[in-house]
């Protein structure tokens, strides 16, 4: 297909903006083939802007007009399985006013392309990257439901793997049948010894079911690469036909609407030895490619990195030295998170002011993914470093927050579950819904409103600190309802060896009609409470996400301070992460706003002439100078 003369002038304008990004990390990655895969990159995106249709065509002279629309105040995420929110696409579909309402412009739907047979990693092990998941419906649902997203201004966001495909794939079928090409899509080995050199660096992902990084395939007569499960095998990134199936795969997705790609197992796409292969320079020469080729064939398509890492390596994926906002668009702020449940637990913030002063700034022109909890577990990715800092053991401490979680904790408020327990590393992570680990669930049981209400507190004091921090607010599905965890997951053979699936719940919709009638549930209060704080968040242009949030040190130990700086005037965030009322000294507010103040979430005037003045338990409070 040929593209018109308004696409070929778009194609010539960005080739020309965008190419040279593209040029430079080919020559690095590929020296011999740059000029023959450059050429085939051109015609890939040549085809695939001919192919795009002219809504599509618009959205993208938007979205370059407004480049910050991630960034916007009212970017609000949300985040569900298509089966559990709405049994298929098209009950997605049925439901988008509800998120609508919901004040959600970001929708991301877990994986739905089709898995493999069987065991299939919740769906990350892909088996056809150009095919629905048959239950959940067709390519032609996908676009339906695209549309009548986009209708509403939200964007949909897609799981694409790219580390690994299912072993089930038509690539790895024809590795296994020999040919040679395809088994170059892999890495694969016919003995042991360049295996067990790599393994001498590598760690394992899921120790407890999948032991090492490697599976001898009879058929294939090789050792395969395989990081997370047998039946997923690693590709040969290292191969630029792989980069260019990729390019294709995207281009042909982005003209079915899809407009953020979320990157998954990005950081494990490039190997070298003597390393643990994550986070590896070439990673982001990849990311930088096929984020050009992007800007070029569908510039309204943004990248998320999936790249749980440690905040050392986290920067990289969206960008520094000459890579400075060159790759990803956003990722997920893990540290955060982490930080949010580690002060629920301790009541104080003494090292998460550590932990998020340390963090790099990141490039003004991306954005953060903030989140409270997500499909996953949580691992506690407490820093040696900054455990010391506050002066506490960090092994002791992981300890104690795994004991605190799952319940095990004398005056624990948690009902969370040991996901992957290391005996050599003491490592276990931690499982559970937003409610159940902040208290509800233990409330509910024991009957106990005062309980309910700190619960409450809890959820709304994470989701407001996660929105007021600056980025996209990913509200996970259910937490907007204190969903609890569902024990009944282990009934389906595929979930029961998982206990994920516990906080992964169906949505209750008869739940949504009795908050909607009876506004005393504990549903419906904090339903009311949450999109209370969207409301005040996208009228509140401070929060933009260009601007970045900085700690302020707190002058008492159970609160957390930032302040976001813009030219309307700062805005200082306040969070007590403790049951008990705050007296909090005026100086680290008025240094800032003077002495009169806005209270935006309560909408209260405050005089800050006292000496103190009071946090309540769990309150969140944003300011502004009157």
């Amino acid at each position: 297909m040929v593209p018109d003369a308004s696409a070929r002038q778009s194609l010539d304008l960005r080739w020309e903006r965008y190419s040279p990004q593209i040029a430079v990390s080919l020559a690095r990655l590929f020296p011999d083939r740059a000029t023959e895969v450059t050429a085939r990159l051109r015609q890939i995106l040549e085809r695939g802007i001919a192919q795009r249709s002219p809504e599509l065509r618009r959205l993208d002279e938007a979205r370059l007009l407004r480049p910050d629309w991630l960034q916007q105040p009212d970017m609000v995420g949300y985040v569900c399985y298509a089966d559990r929110f709405a049994g298929n696409l098209r009950g997605v579909k049925d439901h988008v006013d509800y998120l609508d309402g919901l004040g959600v412009r970001y929708l991301h739907i877990m994986p739905f392309l089709e898995p493999r047979p069987g065991a299939n990693d919740g769906g990350y092990a892909v088996a056809d990257y150009r095919t629905i998941r048959p239950d959940l419906g067709t390519m032609d649902d996908l676009e339906e439901l695209t549309a009548e997203l986009r209708a509403h201004r939200i964007s949909l966001v897609m799981d694409l793997v790219i580390n690994h495909v299912a072993a089930e794939h038509e690539w790895a079928v024809r590795a296994r049948a020999g040919e040679a090409a395809y088994r170059d899509y892999f890495l694969m080995y016919p003995d042991r010894s360049i295996p067990d050199a790599y393994e001498r660096t590598l760690p394992e992902v899921f120790p407890d079911f999948a032991p090492g990084n490697f599976t001898w395939n009879e058929q294939a007569n090789a050792w395969v690469w395989t990081t997370f499960n047998d039946y997923q095998w690693d590709l040969n990134w290292a191969n630029p036909d792989v980069l260019c199936e990729f390019v294709d795969l995207m281009c042909w997705l982005a003209n079915k609407g899809v407009e953020v790609f979320r990157l998954d197992a990005i950081a494990f796409t490039w190997k070298r030895m003597g390393t643990n292969c994550q986070n590896q320079p070439e990673v982001h020469d990849l990311t930088q490619i096929m984020r050009a080729c992007m800007r070029i064939a569908a510039p309204s398509v943004a990248f998320k990195a999936e790249a749980i890492v440690s905040p050392e390596d986290l920067m990289a994926y969206l960008g520094t030295g000459e890579h400075y906002g060159l790759v990803s668009d956003m990722t997920y702020h893990n540290e955060l998170m982490v930080q949010l449940w580690n002060c629920l637990a301790t009541a104080e913030s003494r090292m998460a002011e550590v932990a998020l002063s340390t963090m790099p700034t990141k490039p003004p022109s991306t954005t953060w993914a903030t989140y409270v909890r997500c499909h996953d577990d949580i691992g506690w990715a407490i820093s040696d470093a900054d455990a010391a800092a506050v002066g506490v053991d960090g092994y002791e401490h992981r300890r104690f927050l795994s004991d605190f979680y799952s319940g095990q904790y004398k005056t624990s408020f948690a009902r969370g579950l040991v996901f992957q327990a290391n005996p050599l590393t003491g490592d276990r992570r931690i499982s559970g819904s937003a409610a159940s680990l902040a208290g509800l669930e233990k409330a509910l049981e024991e009957g106990d409103e005062h309980g309910v209400g700190m619960a409450i507190a809890r959820i709304v004091l994470m989701y407001t600190l996660i929105c007021g921090y600056g980025g996209v607010p990913l509200i996970y599905m259910g937490d907007e309802l204190g969903l609890l965890n569902d024990m009944d997951y282990g009934s389906d053979p595929a979930h029961a060896d998982d206990n994920r699936w516990a906080h992964r719940p169906f949505m209750d919709w008869a739940l949504v009609e009795r908050v909607a009638a009876d506004e005393d549930l504990p549903a419906a209060r904090l339903n009311r409470a949450l999109r209370h704080v969207l409301q005040v968040r996208a009228a509140t242009p401070q929060v933009h996400a260009s601007f970045a949030a900085r700690v302020l040190p707190s002058p008492d130990p159970r609160v957390l301070i930032l302040v976001r700086d813009h030219p309307l005037g700062p805005l200082v965030e306040v969070y007590n992460m403790s049951e008990q009322t705050v007296q909090l000294h005026h100086s680290v507010l008025t240094q800032h706003l003077g002495y009169d103040a806005r209270e935006l979430i309560g909408g209260y005037t405050y005089d800050l002439r006292p000496a103190t003045i009071d946090i309540w338990p769990y309150q969140a409070a944003w300011l502004t100078a009157l």
